[in-house]
């Protein structure tokens, strides 16, 4: 029992006048702390004593120890004795967020409890101190109004005479908390925190919600269609909205994005009481979309510490078309099997087996373990990326210690050092299975020391010895929306930080060359389909007979002729090479000769031409060059006489054909000049139609559109030569 019969008299009304002063004062200025809560948000009225009595247990093993001398109020180590062990998820939350406030301001409410003689004047037991601090935070959140009770409600002893001794000290703990106040000259105490505490709360109270839809149960549209049907209406950003609105993610396409104030409406919906629709925080997704970028239709999967069973259940959705297997490790107690299960069959997953065993005492050649070829790392971490502390760790069982943390705006170095060796320990355990192909690594951690620093050192100290391709940091495997996301992800490392949109991430994604002796063929993969069933109706057996002889018909030709083509195409070539250095002679002796013009023909087996990017692709059609100025375009010759379909299979012979040298009856180049004609003239070839008897060489015919050669001397024509 709590005595108070030795409270402090206050012996002139002056004393009491000034008290009631600053309990007004307290009243009024208490009402600015409404900032750091959604704008209309319902008047409190208080807890039921479950929840203070689970509070009270929550905050006595998460308070702030001081020095001896530095102890003002003395807390006992027994926790309270709770009617009933509600495992309620909104029982436990509400619990955890009052032991969680009355943490971050535990030093002023000590403070408000000597400076209003509550301890110096009362005899009050140990073991009650956590329980009036978490009571004396609800109490002053109120306002110092009277709790409201329900009839059904169960009563604690100890709660009631709690209460009892708040409410007859209650003008001099508002007088108290008015003088503190006054003190840090802040509007609230709400305001006495640390600047870091403050944002983190900010970001909370406007954080989006995030929600991932169960494929297995219903598809996007549908899920779209029945939250219209509801009153809401697709957006692009549900930011600084106080509809009914939605979004979907941009990096996963299955996550839906909701204004925060929505919660309790959404949670009274079909969509979230069918587990069609499931709450999680958008950095468990990252993760498992992450691992599905990296699947085979038959690769199993290994997760460690996954936290929230959610996590688990949405990795199994996400493969639920593959024939993928997922164990989870770390589930020491099977008691707890049974609820898994249970929570697992109502979500539609069928491809999850657990293990009880710890991931560090899991050996990496366990038979079981065998075709996992990805694993899912999310180890436990300082959670200082996260705005909503509580939700973090009820969501992933974390432990409730790491409140401390938060509430400090901060993580101490020793305990920072800590937990990088576990997770160096765990990430470099799971380089060392074999089989695996790739290592995802994901934290909620904005800590260095966490992220960065354990993957690189895991690098870097990685078994070589082992006959296995090493691991290497890979890309992010989701998608860049920004040009932010590309600039923190310049070092291969996907990086979110903590926003007003979304909380902090970090995520890696190691991988290794598959081994060039478990390559799979199609072959292979057909088979394997076949034998699961997959590929029913389809006769795979046919189909292979009929390739081998294709292939046997395709092979057995061409090895019969190989020798004797090889030779002939040598000789071949050695006879191009001598007549194209012949006929290059030839040209340079025309060329030294007294013709102003280059007038050359080289005919021959190959028919090649001066210009290497106009060859022609056809021995039987002549080649014509033109010494005509650069400025005029070309023109196609329109006499060619085209080969007929049937002389593409006739065996062509090479055949030496060597023109004779022009021999000009001018002395002098200047005759030269004056007597040829303006007119440029060619010499060429054109395959006859009848063999030509004899080595006469043939007038031309004139082009369609050109003058006729008529002033050219007849001798340059029509002498013959004699060959060489």
């Amino acid at each position: 029992m709590l005595n108070s019969a030795s409270e402090l008299e206050f012996s002139n009304e002056n004393n009491t006048e000034d008290i009631s002063q600053f309990a007004s004062l307290a009243l009024s200025g208490d009402e600015a702390s409404s900032e750091k809560s959604s704008t209309g948000a319902p008047e409190k009225t208080g807890y039921p004593d479950s929840v203070y009595v689970m509070a009270a247990n929550v905050f006595q093993g998460i308070r702030i120890e001081k020095s001896p001398e530095k102890v003002l109020i003395k807390y006992g180590n027994e926790p309270l004795r709770s009617l009933s062990e509600s495992k309620d998820e909104s029982f436990q939350r509400l619990s955890y967020e009052l032991a969680f406030s009355a943490l971050k301001y535990q030093d002023i409410l000590e403070t408000i409890l000597i400076d209003s003689y509550i301890f110096p004047s009362t005899t009050i037991p140990d073991h009650l101190s956590s329980l009036i601090i978490v009571m004396l935070y609800d109490f002053q959140d109120r306002k110092f109004q009277a709790r409201f009770l329900s009839d059904n409600e169960e009563s604690i002893a100890e709660v009631q005479e709690v209460e009892n001794l708040l409410i007859s000290f209650k003008t001099k703990l508002a007088a108290a908390l008015a003088r503190c106040r006054i003190k840090h000259d802040a509007l609230s105490i709400y305001h006495i925190l640390p600047e870091t505490v403050r944002n983190q709360e900010l970001r909370a109270s406007t954080l989006p919600l995030y929600a991932w839809i169960n494929t297995c149960k219903i598809s996007p549209e549908e899920v779209y269609h029945s939250l219209k049907k509801k009153g809401y209406h697709k957006v692009q950003s549900v930011l600084h909205i106080n509809d009914k609105v939605f979004a979907v993610d941009q990096h996963c396409y299955d996550v839906l994005i909701f204004p925060s104030h929505l919660k309790s409406d959404l949670l009274n919906t079909d969509l979230f009481k069918d587990y069609k629709l499931i709450f999680q925080d958008k950095s468990r997704s990252l993760a498992v979309h992450s691992v599905k970028a990296l699947l085979n239709m038959d690769d199993d999967i290994l997760m460690v510490n996954t936290g929230s069973w959610y996590t688990v259940a949405h990795m199994s959705i996400l493969t639920n078309n593959n024939t993928s297997k997922i164990f989870v490790c770390g589930v020491q107690s099977q008691a707890k099997d049974p609820d898994l299960k249970n929570i697992f069959t109502k979500m539609g997953c069928k491809n999850i087996e657990i293990l009880h065993e710890t991931f560090i005492n899991i050996e990496s050649k366990d038979h079981r373990l065998q075709k996992v070829k990805v694993i899912l790392l999310l180890p436990r971490c300082s959670g200082l990326g996260v705005s909503n502390p509580v939700e973090f760790i009820l969501s992933e069982h974390e432990d409730a210690g790491l409140l401390k943390d938060f509430s400090q705006g901060g993580t101490s170095e020793d305990k920072l050092h800590i937990l990088a060796q576990q997770q160096y320990e765990q990430l470099t355990h799971a380089m060392k299975f074999t089989k695996a192909q790739a290592v995802v690594y994901c934290t909620c951690s904005v800590y260095p020391e966490e992220n960065e620093a354990v993957v690189k050192k895991a690098l870097e100290f990685q078994d070589h010895g082992i006959k296995v391709q090493p691991y290497r940091l890979s890309p992010p495997v989701l998608p860049l929306c920004s040009l932010k996301e590309i600039h923190l992800s310049t070092d291969k490392f996907f990086r979110v930080e903590p926003s007003e949109i979304t909380n902090g991430c970090f995520l890696s994604v190691l991988t290794r060359e598959r081994d060039p002796s478990e390559t799979v063929s199609v072959k292979d993969v057909l088979a394997r389909a076949a034998a699961k069933g997959l590929l029913e109706g389809i006769e795979l057996g046919k189909s292979s007979k009929r390739e081998k002889k294709k292939k046997r018909s395709k092979i057995s030709f061409p090895k019969a002729s190989t020798t004797d083509s090889n030779g002939i195409q040598i000789k071949i070539a050695e006879f191009l090479n001598r007549e194209t250095n012949a006929n290059a002679n030839q040209s340079e002796t025309l060329t030294k000769r007294s013709l102003p013009q280059k007038n050359t023909t080289q005919v021959g087996s190959s028919s090649q031409v001066r210009k290497p990017n106009k060859p022609a692709t056809n021995p039987l059609v002549p080649t014509f060059m033109k010494n005509t100025s650069s400025s005029r375009p070309y023109e196609r010759p329109t006499n060619f006489i085209r080969p007929r379909p049937e002389d593409k299979m006739v065996v062509l012979k090479p055949v030496e054909i060597v023109l004779p040298p022009v021999m000009l009856p001018f002395s002098s180049p200047q005759g030269i000049r004056s007597q040829m004609p303006t007119q440029h003239f060619y010499c060429h070839w054109v395959g006859p139609k009848t063999v030509v008897p004899g080595y006469l060489s043939t007038p031309s015919i004139p082009r369609r559109g050109e003058k006729p050669k008529e002033n050219l001397p007849s001798s340059l024509l029509r002498r013959p030569r004699p060959w060489l």
